[in-house]
């Protein structure tokens, strides 16, 4: 049923909640799994230089050292817990509107299951849907299961 599974992350908790749920899966249907990060474009252009802007719109990451460690170790969380599970994880960074990124992809590399947190690291949690992942259901056509994070503390 599930081949490969995308695990959109941003290295948040509540993304991290959604990758036990993923790797389930990938256990259950022998599925390999791909942990995405996407740089939001749009967000970091009012906090950068235009040199650097451009870089990430090229998608020239590893020249950005502090970008780099942030997405390698979001990824490398997925990569790390499917690792002990014997499941295969491949990672992947890119930049763009983190929806259409996810979206994209999923659609290029033959995504049968996206599994995403149901808000992500930026601002306030919505009444029901962060807005990366209400987007993310809103463009593409691939199943998407959203998983909640509740706070044990």
């Amino acid at each position: 049923m599930y081949e490969r599974i995308l695990i959109p992350t941003d290295g948040s908790d509540v993304a991290e909640a959604a990758v036990d749920h993923a790797l389930d899966l990938a256990e259950q249907y022998d599925a390999e799994v791909h942990a995405l990060y996407v740089v939001d474009i749009d967000s970091v252009n009012f906090s950068l230089g235009t040199e650097q802007v451009d870089r990430l719109k090229q998608g020239r990451f590893d020249e950005m050292e502090e970008l780099k460690e942030r997405a390698d170790e979001a990824t490398g969380v997925v990569a790390g817990r499917g690792s002990e599970r014997g499941v295969d994880v491949v990672e992947h960074v890119s930049g763009g509107r983190p929806h259409k990124v996810i979206a994209d992809y999923a659609e290029d590399h033959g995504i049968d299951l996206i599994v995403m947190g149901s808000h992500g690291r930026a601002g306030v949690r919505r009444a029901l849907l962060g807005s990366v992942t209400e987007r993310t259901l809103r463009s593409t056509h691939v199943p998407v299961l959203v998983v909640d994070y509740v706070d044990e503390d």
